[in-house]
């Protein structure tokens, strides 16, 4: 299974770079744009659009599958039976292979480095700017490497597309040791081209690197993601997490970690390095770590088996009281936190309807002191393009309740607000599974190393009323 081809657009819609399309008709790609715009253009609010839109315009099954980024659209195209699931999961791998290389993912930074997203061959169709860099020709490019002419992922591991495609400081660094007099590039460039990509006989390490100070950190980063019906009851909450490394590793380290307790992890998907028959029989990570940032593994908590309920604790509790009324209504939010910890960048959006005007609102607290609008503790905000109240709390502590009362207008005579609060929150040092590292231990190598650990979570809640 293939995916058919890769499209950036721009905030206005506007394709910046677009995959040859070299098999398929040449209005293949440009139904498959419109149908994207078409169906934003016709989005009652910002984010409800399905990400995988289908194409009705064409005698075979297709859909294009999109994220946004940065203000831009991310899309990939399939066709007949292919998995969405499959070019959702490319969209990933080249979204975070650009942010290794530029950093910050937007249209400048595109245009600047477009030689190196993209490398120019044949016909680039666009419509804001037609055939950028036409001259702009380079052996081997981003989207060249990581996905092929026939629509396979190709090379998606940034440590060997670092020995293929140059990021933008190494190549300003190059060019400057070129001196104006020397014709050609230095000697050296060509030879360590040649023999550094695929040099490892680890596909995901680099070869030969040395580092003066050896560490490896570990960030347990976990999801909280769930829904509480309008009578107060968790309908369903599931934790997801990740094991996010960041080594920096002298020679080929090969690493065995193992967790005090491993039993609340299920689900696991692993970084291609880790040896699973290890994991399956002694439920440790035996792994040589790639060369930089990676995630180790993914998983889902599994909660202890003595609960009732499968469901895991919201660490929030929300009362709503609402009045609906003609051409507005009132409310009266009132917010608590459950944990000892303390929450922090708590975010409430309440969608009042397409036909919203405007918002009032005032802040108080029953034991905490959030403060008036605007404040260190609270603050909230109407946007009358996407009609949406946003109430912001940037430290909730476990002591007391903050409360948002307010009401806003509306056009139409029957106002049809959102039935559903969407609540953010980031909890730091904190995981909702309290996974905990017992011991990393090193073979291969004879340096000490740094281990680093550290917890954070955060969560994403749907409570109806």
């Amino acid at each position: 299974m293939a995916i058919d081809g890769l499209i950036i657009l721009d905030p206005a819609g506007r394709p910046i770079i677009q995959s040859s399309y070299t098999t398929y008709p040449a209005a293949y790609p440009l139904l498959h744009i419109e149908a994207l715009n078409n169906a934003l253009a016709k989005a009652p609010r910002e984010g409800s659009v399905d990400p995988v839109v289908y194409v009705g315009e064409l005698s075979c099954s297709s859909a294009c599958c999109h994220v946004e980024i940065g203000g831009m659209r991310f899309i990939a195209t399939i066709s007949g039976d292919v998995d969405p699931l499959i070019a959702f999961a490319f969209l990933d791998a080249f979204i975070e292979i650009l942010h290794d290389y530029f950093g910050i993912v937007s249209v400048a930074t595109l245009k600047d480095n477009f030689d190196i997203v993209y490398q120019v061959r044949g016909h680039v169709f666009t419509l804001s700017d037609v055939y950028w860099y036409r001259a702009c020709v380079s052996d081997s490019q981003l989207l060249e490497e990581t996905l092929d002419s026939s629509g396979h992922p190709l090379t998606t591991s940034p440590n060997a597309l670092s020995d293929i495609v140059l990021s933008p400081s190494l190549i300003s660094k190059l060019l400057a040791s070129v001196s104006p007099a020397t014709p050609g590039v230095p000697s050296s460039f060509g030879s360590n081209g040649a023999s550094g990509a695929f040099a490892s006989p680890i596909p995901w390490r680099k070869a030969g690197v040395r580092h003066n100070h050896n560490e490896i950190l570990f960030d347990i980063v976990e999801e909280m993601r769930g829904i509480v019906g309008k009578n107060g009851t968790t309908l369903v909450s599931n934790v997801f997490g990740k094991l996010e490394s960041n080594a920096k590793l002298s020679g080929t380290p090969d690493l065995t970690l193992t967790f005090t307790n491993p039993n609340v992890m299920m689900e696991c998907a692993f970084h291609p390095c880790v040896r699973l028959q290890k994991w399956t029989r002694d439920n440790a990570l035996s792994f040589v770590p790639p060369e930089g940032r990676f995630i180790l593994a993914d998983y889902q908590y599994r909660p202890p088996q003595s609960a009732l309920i499968s469901n895991v604790p919201i660490p929030i509790s929300l009362k709503a009281n609402m009045d609906m009324g003609e051409f507005g209504g009132t409310f009266a939010l009132t917010l608590t936190s459950r944990l000892i910890k303390v929450m922090e960048n708590l975010e409430l959006k309440f969608y009042l309807g397409e036909d919203a005007t405007s918002a009032q609102c005032t802040l108080s607290s029953a034991g905490s002191g959030v403060g008036s609008v605007g404040s260190a503790d609270g603050s909230w905000t109407f946007d009358s393009r996407t009609k949406t109240l946003r109430w912001e709390i940037l430290n909730m502590r476990s002591s007391g309740s903050w409360i948002l009362r307010g009401s806003w207008t509306s056009k139409i005579k029957a106002p049809r607000p959102a039935h559903a609060f969407q609540i953010r929150f980031e909890i730091p040092s904190y995981s909702f599974s309290s996974l905990k590292v017992d011991q990393l231990r090193l073979s291969s190598e004879t340096y000490k190393m740094y281990k680093g650990v550290r917890m954070r979570s955060k969560g994403s809640i749907e409570w109806r009323w």
